[in-house]
C-alpha cells in the first residue's frame, strides 16, 4: 500500500538520486521533478544539461515520472537579482538559503501540491522531527555533510509536508545505496559550485553583468587612514586578505565593506574578531520568539564550528548575538542560526558587526 503521493526534488545528483530511491523503496508513490533555474548553456551544477539527462536517466531506471518545471522567472527575481544587489550594498549573500526559501520548497511545493502530492523531498542531510506541538528541524546525522544551516528559514508549514530520506544516513552510506540500486549518478562527484556562477567566481560575474560594481574608492585602515583604491566594493569581503593592492608591515585583512562611503577597510587579524553581531530578518522555526536571552550554539558561515553565545531577542525579528569567545570574520549578509543541541531554533541575517575593540569598524 502507497504511503502517499511525493514530488522529488531531483537535482541529477547521488544525494537526490536515492532520496528518490529510498522512498519508492518506502513505498511512497514518487514523482521526479527538476526545477529548470537557468537555460542549461547557461547553468552549473544543478540545472545543466548534464544534470537533466542524469535525473532522467536515474527516473527512467526506478520507473517513476520525470518532470521538468521552469521556474527560471522566480529564481532571477528571488535569488540572482538580491545576490547582486547585496554584494553591491557592501554585504555578502548566501544564495543557497534564499534558493532553499524560495524555489525548492517554495516553487516545488506549488507545484507538487497542484499535481496532488502529499510530500515533497530533497537529498538535503537534514532530519525533520515531530515534538508533541510542533514540527523540529534538526541536523543532519552525517555531521560533515549536515546542510541544516541553509534550511533555516522553513517555518512549521513546510516542515510539515518536507521528507528528508537522508537524513539519519552518512554520504558514505548513500553511495553504497546509489551503487547497490545501479543509479547512474551513485560515483559522480559533488559540485559545489553556485549554480549561476561560473567557477565560483562571483568578482567575474559581477563584473560581466553589473558594470555598475566598478565604482573605485579609498582602502583605508581602520584608523581612516588611506592606504590606496579598490575597484568596487562589491569585490570584497570580510576576511578577504588576497586581491587587496596594499602594501603593509603586516598582514591585513578586509574588516568591513562600507558601500555607503564607497571605502573598503582593512586592518589586522585581530580585527577581524567580533565579539558579536546584529542579526535581522529572524525567523523562530517553531513560530515562538523566545521572552529571554538563549544560551546555544551559533553559526555564521555554512562551513564554520558553531561557538557558544548568547542570543537575545529583540522584537519579533531581530536579535543580537554575543560570542562566548571572539569570532572570526563575521560578516554582513551571511546567515547567522542557532542550535540547541541537534535542533535548529532560528536563524537570520547578519546585519552589523560588533566589534571586538570599541572603535573598530
Amino acid at each position: 500500500m502507497k504511503r502517499g503521493r511525493v514530488a522529488v526534488g531531483m537535482s541529477g545528483g547521488v544525494d537526490s538520486s536515492a532520496a528518490a530511491a529510498l522512498l519508492l523503496d518506502q513505498g511512497y508513490d514518487v514523482v521526479g521533478v527538476t526545477m529548470r533555474h537557468l537555460p542549461p548553456e547557461a547553468a552549473n551544477s544543478c540545472c545543466s544539461l548534464e544534470a537533466l539527462v542524469d535525473a532522467r536517466r536515474v527516473a527512467k531506471k526506478l520507473g517513476i515520472e520525470h518532470h521538468v518545471v521552469d521556474v527560471e522567472a522566480a529564481f532571477t527575481a528571488n535569488v540572482i537579482r538580491p545576490f547582486e544587489e547585496a554584494y553591491l550594498a557592501g554585504q555578502t549573500p548566501n544564495p543557497c538559503a534564499a534558493c532553499n526559501r524560495h524555489i525548492k520548497f517554495g516553487a516545488l511545493w506549488q507545484w507538487a501540491a497542484a499535481a496532488g502530492a502529499d510530500h515533497v523531498a530533497t537529498g538535503h542531510f537534514a532530519r525533520v522531527v515531530r515534538a508533541p506541538d510542533h514540527w523540529e528541524l534538526w541536523r543532519g546525522a552525517d555531521v560533515s555533510k549536515d546542510q541544516s544551516y541553509i534550511l533555516y528559514a522553513l517555518g512549521q508549514a513546510d516542515l510539515a509536508h518536507i521528507l528528508f530520506p537522508l537524513g539519519a544516513w552518512t554520504k558514505a552510506e548513500v553511495r553504497a545505496y546509489a551503487e547497490e540500486h545501479g543509479l547512474a549518478t551513485a560515483r559522480k562527484a559533488e559540485s559545489q559550485e553556485l549554480c549561476f556562477v561560473a567557477k565560483n567566481d562571483y568578482r567575474t560575474y559581477l563584473g560581466d553583468h553589473r558594470p555598475d560594481a566598478r565604482a573605485v574608492g579609498d582602502i583605508v585602515d581602520t584608523r581612516g587612514q588611506r592606504l590606496g583604491q579598490h575597484p568596487g566594493v562589491a569585490f570584497f569581503t570580510v576576511g578577504q586578505r588576497r586581491g587587496l593592492g596594499v602594501q603593509a608591515a603586516t598582514p591585513l585583512y578586509v574588516v568591513g565593506v562600507d558601500a555607503a562611503a564607497n571605502r573598503v577597510v582593512v586592518g589586522t587579524h585581530d580585527e577581524v574578531l567580533a565579539r558579536g553581531a546584529a542579526i535581522t530578518a529572524v525567523h523562530y522555526l517553531d513560530g515562538r520568539v523566545p521572552r529571554a536571552e538563549v544560551m546555544g550554539r551559533v553559526r555564521v558561515r555554512a562551513h564554520a564550528t558553531d561557538s557558544p553565545a548568547v542570543w537575545r531577542p529583540v522584537g519579533t525579528d531581530r536579535a543580537t548575538v554575543e560570542f562566548s569567545e571572539p569570532e572570526w570574520a563575521v560578516t554582513p549578509g551571511q546567515v547567522a542560526v542557532l542550535y540547541d543541541g541537534p535542533r535548529l531554533v532560528a536563524g537570520g541575517r547578519i546585519d552589523r558587526i560588533i566589534p571586538r575593540h570599541a572603535g573598530s569598524t
